[in-house]
């Protein structure tokens, strides 16, 4: 796989963690900025598991 493919191989896979980060914790972006204010969050228990709940759907979905 060239640089090239896995660059695009990859794209898919940001989109989507970048989704579910936005609906499960509200957050703009996945990128670190170099600000305690902006790169540490407080999340919920229950925020963790539905994040996490929807990225093992999207494994699954991905190998069917």
């Amino acid at each position: 796989m060239t640089a090239k493919t896995a660059a695009a191989a990859k794209a898919p896979s940001e989109t989507l963690l970048l989704e579910i980060a936005a609906k499960h914790f509200r957050l703009e972006t996945l990128e670190t900025r170099n600000s305690d204010g902006l790169d540490f969050h407080d999340v919920a228990v229950w925020s963790i598991r539905a994040a996490l709940e929807a990225a093992f759907a999207a494994g699954q979905a991905a190998t069917r």
